[in-house]
């Protein structure tokens, strides 16, 4: 008799063990259901709001051209330059190291970097440690190449700045002439 109800009791603990499962199994996919909703929305509103940060900064850099007068190229990137003077001798490509005069100017004019006070810029082009829109437009130089360069936040120092002196989201201008390409 014992042995009976010891049975019935296991039998009874198992289906209710069973139920729950059931039940947490639901409840951990409402939770599931509920965070990809939540996700999707937060991912739409950062969609959204990066949207409307592009086409802002796009309107910023496309007045600053009209105000300069510039007659800039667009690439993919979204990076815009201007060659003034193409210079001499073979385009820059991966692997040579060149040397800039440089100002850098936010879209206001405040100027931020210049040979001038901070000496010239060199670099070995495709390893980095440059601002990825400067890296792009180097290759469409030569030596004693001059050019502005306007590149967008994303091809500059991004949403936090250089920690520096420049500030987070920052479109930067260059004016730079190539003084010096080696290998």
């Amino acid at each position: 008799m014992i042995k009976n109800i010891l049975n019935i009791i296991i039998a009874f603990l198992f289906v209710i063990a069973l139920f729950s499962c059931d039940t947490n199994d639901k409840v951990n996919q409402n939770q599931v259901d509920r965070q990809s909703v939540t996700k999707n929305n937060m991912d739409e509103s950062l969609e959204k709001a990066n949207r409307y940060l592009l086409i802002q900064e796009t309107e910023l850099i496309d007045d600053y051209i009209e105000r300069h007068d510039l007659n800039v190229i667009q690439t993919g990137t979204g990076l815009r330059y201007q060659i003034h003077n193409q210079g001499d001798g073979v385009l820059i490509k991966r692997g040579d190291i060149v040397t800039l005069e440089y100002e850098v100017r936010l879209l206001n004019g405040n100027l931020i970097y210049s040979s001038k006070t901070d000496g010239n810029k060199t670099f070995l082009v495709g390893r980095g440690g440059v601002e990825s829109g400067l890296e792009e437009a180097i290759l469409k130089l030569c030596k004693n190449s001059v050019a502005t360069l306007i590149l967008p936040a994303h091809l500059a120092h991004g949403l936090i700045g250089d920690g520096n002196k420049v500030p987070p989201r920052a479109t930067l201008v260059y004016r730079l002439k190539v003084v010096d390409k080696h290998r």
